[in-house]
Order: structure tokens, then C-alpha cells, then sequence
């Protein structure tokens, strides 16, 4: 490998493409998409919890101090959603006000990891070892950030 991080990102891609219905398909996909990026299936190695991008940067800052290495985490354009990548379930049991979950029979825009793409980027690639954000721990991360966004608030607030 030619560059750093590359046997890494290898793994991912891997890791990836494992869960999609056609892998061969899905990498050639990567491979040729000038936007970098495929549709995959979640539910199956992993849910995709997303969570607005005002509370989604918070919680992430919170988990990567709870945690050496969280799982994967995507960013939208503009940052208006972040999702992170949870145990297969997950999005079934949660309850959550804004937090919409992704498991089996939706899909999910994917890029090519290790690549810099035009929209959706990883904040946090895919290890290549299967590596998912524990939802106890993420669900602890997202009320210490809504806890300190609401501290931020200017008190007497509008009353829309």
C-alpha cells in the first residue's frame, strides 16, 4: 500500500460491501460513481441512528471521550444530520424525540472509505473490524450534549 491508512481503509471497503446484495457490484459501484459513494442495506451488520447535526457534533465530541474509538459516524452535507452506526436492532428499540433510526429495509448513502467525496463523509470511518457505537453509550453522549446545548440558550428565549 502506497499511502497511510490505506490497509485500513481496505478493511472498511471491505467491511462495507459485505452487506450488500451484490458486493462485486457494490465495489465496482464505488469505484466508478463520480460522487463516490453506493446505496447499502442497513439492518444487517448494523443500524445508522441520525441524529440532527446541532445535537449530532455535540454527541460525538461527548462519545470520543467516553470511548478510545467509536463506530462508524457519517455527516450529510452541510451537516444537517449526523448518523451513527449501532449494533443490528437498535433502531427498533429506540425512542427518541428528532433521532430517526435506519435498520432493515431502509438504505443508506454510503461513501467509499478513505475518499473524500462531495456530500456525505465519514466523521468517523469504518475500522474493518466491525467496530458499532455501544446505544447505551451514544444514548449517554446525546443527553450530556443536550444538556450543555440547553445551558448555552440565551434564557427568555422566543416564543414560537
Amino acid at each position: 500500500m502506497t499511502s497511510t491508512g490505506a490497509p485500513g481503509a481496505k478493511a472498511a471497503l471491505e467491511w462495507l460491501a459485505a452487506v450488500a446484495p451484490d458486493p462485486d457490484a457494490c465495489r465496482w459501484e464505488w469505484e466508478r460513481n463520480p460522487h463516490g459513494i453506493a446505496l447499502l442495506p442497513a439492518g444487517r451488520r448494523w443500524d445508522v441512528l441520525i441524529l440532527p447535526g446541532g445535537l449530532g457534533h455535540p454527541t460525538l465530541d461527548v462519545l470520543t471521550r467516553l470511548v478510545d474509538r467509536p463506530g462508524p459516524v457519517l455527516a450529510d452535507f452541510g451537516d444537517a444530520r449526523v448518523g451513527f452506526f449501532v449494533p443490528p436492532g437498535t433502531a427498533a428499540r429506540w425512542l427518541g424525540t428528532g433521532v430517526r433510526g435506519a435498520g432493515p429495509g431502509t438504505w443508506i448513502v454510503v461513501p467509499y472509505p478513505g475518499r473524500a467525496t462531495g456530500g456525505t463523509r465519514w466523521l468517523v470511518a469504518p475500522d474493518g473490524r466491525g467496530t458499532l457505537t455501544d446505544a447505551s453509550l451514544l444514548e449517554l453522549a446525546m443527553h450530556e450534549a443536550a444538556g450543555a446545548l440547553a445551558r448555552e440558550e440565551p434564557r427568555g428565549g422566543s416564543t414560537r
